[in-house]
């Protein structure tokens, strides 16, 4: 045997020996599964859904049960080697059933079992291939509510090689495909271990050790500094003058320090609320945006923040005659946002690109005081304690909502001025380096997903394995 690119004779594009068929030839007939609701609390029969084979393995911890159970239950339990297709949802998705527990499987599955003379795991491998896909797309084209039926897979074109060469395809396919897997895995391991670096960086940074405070730095070349409550105070007596003629100034409230942690020396706790203007609140955005229009306002959503910034090439725009209707949101640069419905506590600072945007009402606006370094604000949210302390504070509505009153109360530390900027300045350093290494290894998993389906290309017409 030879598992190279050397030329074979091809016969209709396929190997002598080879001939075309179809999953329905190949395969006793389909079967679609049972029909019931899904009872998460307890039954007698777990229920396999769509939902449960997505992942590519299955997690029978977390599969249902059936609300009712069929009479004829055997002819939906599944049993090791059955093949699972997807026929709504995750169209074509399919997954090869090995040591299941007592199941059956839901109605929008479709159950293949290949005849004898088709190796099962060749057919399953079919299933995975470029070419498959491309028969999928095709069958799916133009359905206003895309699905697939047993009828429209049975039709899926399959080349079929002889059942020995199968099986060194097989072989060599999972050869390859454990080389691959090591390599992916190796790969994930790196991306976790960034994750958690870029963790620890922010968690350095908003407890004060990251850099050198400016208390030691003050106290070691033997000078004085603003420190943090200093600084606050400050802020304050501008907020207040900036007030002046508006009628009755209310004073922002200071936060509640009792189980807040002591800071390092020369910080002092502020609420988000004290390091707002007073003449531009904290405000939600617009709630009925309407249509996409190709020349309107920029609109910044929740699923465009994401690490710090706004993604730029995906934005909506919207009339401006609806964006008008919220001029406390709209943007002049510079303003730091939080994402308040769903994904809860997603930061970034407005980029001069968006100057005159508008944003969500599930995106919180806080024009900050120009006192305070606004990318030091940003790492402040961004740090996942602070993330998991704003999503604690959300409540359950149809998603989860956080309370923008919530956004205003909540604690900030306030360094002096200067090691803020010390801090935004190394934070940067480390998490640009971070970011190249992010992207080397995307571009490998990347990789690998392009081989893996090369490999699944050339097997099937016997470049990989031929006899």
């Amino acid at each position: 045997m030879s598992c190279n690119d050397s030329a074979v004779p091809l016969a209709n594009g396929l190997p002598a020996g080879w001939e075309w068929s179809t999953l329905g030839a190949v395969s006793e007939k389909p079967q679609y599964g049972w029909t019931t609701k899904a009872n998460h609390e307890t039954g007698e029969l777990k229920l396999l859904r769509t939902t449960d084979i997505t992942s590519g393995s299955v997690d029978w911890s977390s599969v249902p049960y059936c609300t009712e159970v069929p009479e004829d239950v055997e002819k939906y339990l599944v049993e090791t080697d059955d093949i699972l297709i997807s026929r709504a949802g995750s169209i074509g998705v399919s997954f090869l059933i090995n040591k299941p527990e007592r199941a059956v499987f839901a109605s929008y599955l479709i159950r293949f079992r290949p005849k004898t003379g088709i190796d099962i795991k060749y057919f399953y491998y079919y299933l995975k291939s470029p070419s498959y896909w491309e028969a999928i797309g095709a069958s799916k084209a133009g359905i206003a509510v895309p699905n697939v039926n047993a009828s429209k897979l049975a039709q899926v074109p399959i080349p079929v090689a002889p059942l020995d060469q199968q099986r060194r395809i097989v072989a060599e396919i999972e050869k390859q495909f454990s080389r691959l897997d090591e390599a992916v895995a190796n790969l994930k391991r790196v991306k976790a271990n960034l994750k958690r670096y870029k963790a620890a960086v922010l968690k350095a940074a908003v407890e004060g050790r990251l850099v050198e405070t400016e208390a030691e730095l003050a106290r070691r070349e033997g000078r004085s500094y603003e420190n943090g409550a200093e600084l606050l105070q400050r802020i304050l007596e501008t907020r207040r003058s900036q007030w002046k003629g508006k009628g009755k100034y209310k004073e922002p409230a200071a936060p509640d320090t009792t189980d807040l942690p002591e800071l390092p020396e020369g910080w002092v706790w502020a609420t988000v609320e004290q390091l707002n203007l007073a003449n531009r609140p904290c405000a939600y955005g617009v709630l009925q945006p309407g249509d996409d229009l190709a020349d309107g306002i920029p609109f910044i959503r929740v699923g465009d923040i994401d690490d710090g910034q706004v993604d730029l090439d995906a934005l909506k725009r919207i009339s401006p005659a609806i964006a008008a209707k919220y001029p406390r949101t709209r943007l002049v640069g510079g303003e730091f946002l939080i994402t308040l419905v769903g994904a809860i506590g997603r930061t970034a600072l407005v980029q001069d690109a968006l100057k005159g945007a508008n944003v969500a009402r599930a995106v919180g606006v806080v024009p900050l005081a120009v006192e305070v370094d606004a990318n030091w604000f940003e790492i402040w949210f961004r740090n996942p304690a602070k993330v998991v302390e704003m999503t604690s504070k959300s409540h359950e509505v149809a998603r989860k909502t956080l309370n923008l009153e919530d956004v205003r109360a909540a604690s900030v530390a306030v360094p002096p001025i200067a090691e803020q900027q010390r801090i935004v300045a190394e934070v940067d350093r480390r998490l640009s380096l971070l970011r190249v290494t992010e992207a080397q290894v995307d571009a490998n998993l990347q990789r690998a997903e392009r081989l893996r389906q090369a490999i699944l290309s050339r097997s099937f017409v016997g470049r990989v394995c031929h006899g």
